[in-house]
């Protein structure tokens, strides 16, 4: 018994065949999305000659209104089988992301083409995130969900870290349409890896046979904020997320402007700190098992709001690129371990008929905030330097702990039976 306490401990925890094809479907796409980082912009800018305003929209536009059109799928995907639905997502992005190359090819791209494609990306992406974490639910027990979760969080920082500079490469070499076109691969073979796990999933059961209404497109967000644990953990996601990305374009400036470092340098500062992601994400389990969930969750996401304010005391040289790696390395170990079981935690406190609904809404909250943000810091960047709006954020980002739920409470009541009691 011992022996194979041991051997699992060294193979890591065994979740069975299935999830081993939708994890490898994650890090296929997730591999080919970092090829691609950038690609948009560099079209944008080198094939279509756009401006500044255009390029700021493709990101900014498109991912609004991507959200915009992501939030009626969530009703609908919710009494759907999941497993059809990711496939059918990264079927879509697949399409999607080949008209590029298909029309480069003709000559016949268009700015108007390339917003709209991202728009198209956007919306799957969140539809496929939600579907994605209803589709756990039903194929691991709740026990294995963290460890699950963690293996997802450890393939983000292993891919975010190989990915840009592979990418870097290729479109140096091929250029971007190229990793647009690896982009959409990866998706392809997602879809196939979904497939091939097979198995099989009950539909859904409408509660009434009546058709969507409008005031359907609320249910997530009424049921997160009539949650006492999850409404906390909504804002505090929310707010956190989007100052932390508020600050990156300021940050872009003020390193690669005022203070005069080379673009491999900002690229470095930010690239190998990942490896703090992958370390955090392999100890979070072992953390809540020591000490429990809701503690590591507390002192995880605490933990994390203390390190952004680091970055307005940024100088140049050596030091500064020192300072910058050291406060994004801590920053990134403490989402690493907050990640997964922030995730394990929502998913543990979303009753099975919800979920979907409940990530849409989550996640499209978190895209407008991101993008209101970030607007608002570009705004006072100019009005009071770079320097002292990112140190703004910093000083609100410590105050958002006090969002984090305050104590635990027990996991609710599933309206049917668990499989393991029948």
């Amino acid at each position: 018994m011992r022996s194979r306490q041991r051997l699992e401990h060294l193979l890591g925890h065994r979740l069975g065949r299935r999830f081993g094809w939708l994890w490898a479907a994650y890090g296929t796409s997730a591999l080919g999305t970092w090829l691609a980082f950038g690609a948009f912009p560099l079209i944008a800018i080198g094939v279509l000659h756009a401006g500044p305003a255009e390029v700021a929209a493709l990101s900014s536009v498109g991912s609004a209104v991507g959200a915009a059109a992501a939030v009626p799928l969530g009703p609908w995907v919710e009494f759907r089988r999941k497993r059809q639905v990711l496939i059918a997502m990264d079927l879509v992005r697949f399409a999607a992301l080949l008209t590029i190359p298909t029309a480069f090819a003709l000559g016949m791209l268009t700015f108007l083409q390339l917003l709209l494609v991202s728009v198209v990306v956007a919306a799957s992406d969140i539809t496929f995130r939600a579907a994605s974490g209803a589709y756990l639910k039903t194929l691991l027990p709740a026990e294995d969900l963290l460890a699950a979760n963690a293996r997802f969080e450890s393939t983000t920082w292993t891919v975010t870290l190989i990915g840009p500079p592979l990418g870097g490469a290729a479109i140096g070499l091929l250029g971007p349409v190229a990793t647009v076109v690896a982009d959409a691969v990866s998706y392809l073979l997602s879809a196939l890896g979904i497939r091939a796990t097979r198995g099989h999933e009950p539909r859904p059961e409408r509660r009434e046979a009546a058709r969507m209404r409008a005031g359907d497109l609320l249910d997530g967000w009424r049921y997160i904020l009539a949650d006492a644990t999850l409404r906390p953990l909504f804002f505090n996601t929310a707010l956190f997320n989007g100052l932390v990305m508020a600050t990156q374009p300021l940050l872009a400036v003020l390193m690669l402007g005022r203070l005069g470092f080379a673009p491999w340098q900002y690229g470095l500062a930010f690239a190998a700190p990942a490896i703090g992601g992958l370390l955090g994400s392999r100890l979070a389990r072992p953390l809540v098992t020591r000490y429990g969930q809701h503690q590591v969750l507390v002192v995880a996401g605490a933990l994390r709001a203390i390190w952004p304010i680091g970055l307005a005391f940024l100088g140049p040289g050596t030091g500064g690129l020192l300072l910058v790696m050291g406060v994004e390395l801590g920053l990134i170990f403490c989402c690493g371990v907050f990640n997964p079981v922030h995730t394990t935690y929502r998913l543990e406190r979303t009753s099975n008929d919800r979920v979907t609904r409940t990530l849409t809404a989550w996640a499209v909250t978190t895209k407008a905030s991101t993008a209101l943000l970030t607007a608002v810091w570009g705004v006072l960047g100019g009005l009071l330097g770079p320097r002292t709006a990112i140190g703004l954020a910093g000083v609100l980002l410590l105050a958002t702990p006090l969002l984090l739920p305050r104590r635990a409470v027990a996991l609710p009541d599933e309206p049917e039976p668990a499989p393991s009691r029948t």
